[in-house]
């Protein structure tokens, strides 16, 4: 089997774990994840909107804010450790037909401004298609351009397929 395939398969499955080390105090990481102005500059343009109590409402609009991209409910806030959110795609019809799933955002204070930033992904028995659509180069591109804006003050440049 190919490397990209057995990539793919794994990463569609159920549940998708990513980690990526930054450079960066645990609170900045926090801001990172949670402050709209920060999103866009890494999260494909999305303007990730949510108030810090559970239940509120958490939103990812499009770049120019006429578009709901992903939705979903706040369900647990730990600043600046964890924050963990209902995920239900709308950015097109297909995964917008399916159940919701969760991201769960944990941050680990490594010390000397270090942090590990893991993310789960999970709950996605019921969203295949969006399970395809953010394995891989979705979330990988997201973190890496979390990392890169937090360690350098620029982002990547704009993701193409």
């Amino acid at each position: 089997m190919e490397i990209a395939t057995l990539a793919k398969e794994t990463l569609s499955t159920p549940t998708q774990v990513y980690q990526v080390y930054i450079r960066a105090t645990p609170e900045r990481v926090w801001q990172a994840i949670t402050d709209p102005e920060f999103t866009t500059r890494y999260f494909h343009g999305s303007r990730v909107e949510l108030k810090l109590v559970a239940g509120s409402e958490y939103r990812g609009y499009s770049p120019d804010r006429s578009e709901v991209w992903v939705d979903g409910e706040v369900l647990e806030v730990d600043p600046p450790k964890r924050l963990v959110h209902s995920w239900h795609s709308r950015y097109d019809a297909e995964t917008a037909d399916e159940e919701p799933s969760r991201v769960t955002w944990e941050i680990e204070d490594l010390g000397d401004g270090m942090s590990l930033l893991t993310v789960v992904h999970d709950q996605l028995e019921g969203a295949p298609k969006t399970a395809q659509s953010v394995s891989g180069r979705g979330w990988m591109y997201v973190l890496s351009g979390l990392k890169t804006l937090l360690e350098t003050g620029e982002p990547l440049p704009a993701f193409s397929e």
